[in-house]
C-alpha cells in the first residue's frame, strides 16, 4: 500500500495532503489507518516522535466527524499547548477540499474566558491539554457527551508531567465513549496501568521499530567537558555546524534562560524557550525560528515537545534529560520527515555513565567527539 489512496482515504483529503506533500504513507500510517477505518474500537500504537502520528490517526478521526452535527465528536488530549496547537493546525490543513469540520484547541497559559467564546462555535473536534479540559468541564464550558473517540497523543509525556490522575478522570467521564487510540514512544508502567483500566482486554497492538524506538538517522555524539569549559565547548560545537539550526536543551528555567543569554552576548540569533513564558511571548519566539530570524533556540524539555520545524540539522544537549525517554524525545526534534541529523551532549567524566544506560536501553551508539583547542 503504497498511497493515501490505497490507505482507504478520501479522495478529498488525500488533495490536502498532495497539497502539503505528504504523498507516500509511513510505517505508522500504513499499519494503523486500515486498522482504524475498519473499525477498530481500542488501539494501542508505539512510535517514536517524528513519525507521522498525527496523520495517522487524525485522517481516520476525520473520517469518522459527520460535518452536519453541531457537537464535539472527537476528543485529542496532548501533553503541551505548542503540540496541541500543531495537531490542531494540521487536522485544518487536511479539511481544505472537504466539508468544513471545525476543531477548537484549547491549553493553559491562555485566557479560559476567550476559548470558552470559541467552544461557542460550530465544533466537531477538541485537541486539548489535560489540565485546562478538565477546568473547562468543571466550568460547564464544554460539552463531552458526543464524544465517540478519545485519542491520547504522546502519552509517555503526559504521563512524566503528571499527569496521570486528569488522564484517569477524563477517561471516566466521557459516557458515550466508543473507541480510544492511544499513541506513545514508550511504555512506562503508568501507560500500562492506564491501557489496563480504560482499554478493552482485545486492544490493537502496534509497535513502529519497537527495537529501536530512536530514529536511526540520528548520529548521537558527545563531548566530554568540566562546567566551566561548557560553554565553550557548545560554542565550538554551534561554529563547526556553520548555519545548520537546531535546538540546545537545558533541565531548567533558569539554566534556559541563563545560556540563552550568553549566546546572545556572543552574538549568536537565539532565544529561550521555557514553560513559564507566556503564549505571546513563546509564539513570537516560535515564529522568529520559523522564520529563521533564529538560527537556533535554547529550550526546556516541556517547551520543546510541539517544535515540529523541517530541517533541524542538530540537537544539543547542554545539560542531560531527566531520563532516557527525554532523550528520545529531545533527539526526535532532528532528523525529521526522512532527513539525518546529529544528536550533541555535553558531559562530565562523572555522567558518562548515563549514556551508557542511553545505549543500553535505547539500542544507541555514542561516538565521542574529541575537543578542539
Amino acid at each position: 500500500m503504497n498511497t493515501f489512496q490505497d490507505l482507504g482515504i478520501r479522495d478529498e483529503y488525500v488533495k490536502g495532503l498532495t497539497e502539503l506533500q505528504i504523498i507516500e504513507p509511513t510505517d505508522i500510517q500504513k499499519k494503523v489507518i486500515p486498522m482504524l477505518l475498519s473499525g477498530i474500537s481500542d488501539l494501542v500504537a508505539q512510535a517514536q516522535t517524528g513519525t507521522g502520528k498525527t496523520a495517522a490517526y487524525g485522517l481516520p478521526l476525520l473520517h469518522q466527524m459527520d460535518a452536519n452535527e453541531n457537537a464535539i465528536q472527537g476528543l485529542i488530549l496532548c501533553p503541551t499547548r505548542e503540540l496541541g496547537k500543531q495537531v490542531s493546525k494540521q487536522l485544518f490543513r487536511f479539511t481544505k477540499y472537504s466539508e468544513k469540520i471545525f476543531t477548537e484547541a484549547v491549553y493553559g497559559g491562555e485566557h479560559i474566558d476567550r476559548q470558552i467564546k470559541s467552544l461557542q462555535r460550530p465544533t466537531h473536534i477538541v485537541v486539548a491539554t489535560p489540565g485546562r479540559l478538565i477546568d473547562l468541564v468543571k466550568r460547564k464550558a464544554i460539552d463531552l457527551s458526543q464524544v465517540k473517540t478519545i485519542i491520547l497523543d504522546e502519552a509517555d509525556e503526559m504521563l512524566s508531567m503528571g499527569f496521570k490522575k486528569e488522564l484517569d478522570e477524563i477517561l471516566s467521564f466521557l459516557p458515550n465513549v466508543e473507541n480510544r487510540w492511544l499513541f506513545s514512544a514508550t511504555i512506562p508502567n503508568g501507560i500500562q496501568e492506564i491501557i489496563s483500566k480504560h482499554l478493552q482486554e482485545d486492544a490493537e497492538r502496534v509497535k513502529i521499530n519497537p527495537e529501536n524506538i530512536v530514529n536511526k538517522k540520528i548520529t548521537h555524539q558527545y563531548l566530554i567537558c568540566d562546567e566551566s569549559n561548557k560553554l565553550y565547548a557548545l560554542q565550538m560545537f554551534l561554529k563547526s555546524e556553520h548555519k545548520n539550526r537546531g535546538v540546545i536543551f537545558c533541565k531548567t528555567k533558569s539554566a534556559t534562560q541563563k545560556l540563552a543569554k550568553q549566546l546572545i552576548a556572543k552574538n549568536i540569533a537565539t532565544e529561550a524557550l521555557h514553560g513559564d513564558m507566556l503564549q505571546k511571548d513563546r509564539d513570537k519566539v516560535m515564529r522568529a525560528f520559523k522564520n529563521e530570524t533564529l538560527q537556533m533556540i535554547v529550550a526546556t524539555d516541556v517547551a520543546a515537545r510541539g517544535i515540529d520545524i523541517p530541517g533541524l540539522t542538530f540537537v544539543a544537549h547542554y545539560q542531560l534529560p531527566e531520563s532516557d525517554e527525554y532523550y528520545t524525545h529531545r533527539s526526535g526534534r532532528t532528523a525529521r520527515a526522512g532527513k539525518e541529523g546529529v544528536s550533541m551532549v555535553f558531559v562530565d567524566s562523572s555522567e558518562v555513565k548515563t549514556l551508557r544506560n542511553y545505549e543500553r536501553i535505547l539500542g544507541i551508539k555514542f561516538h565521542q567527539i574529541k575537543q578542539s583547542s
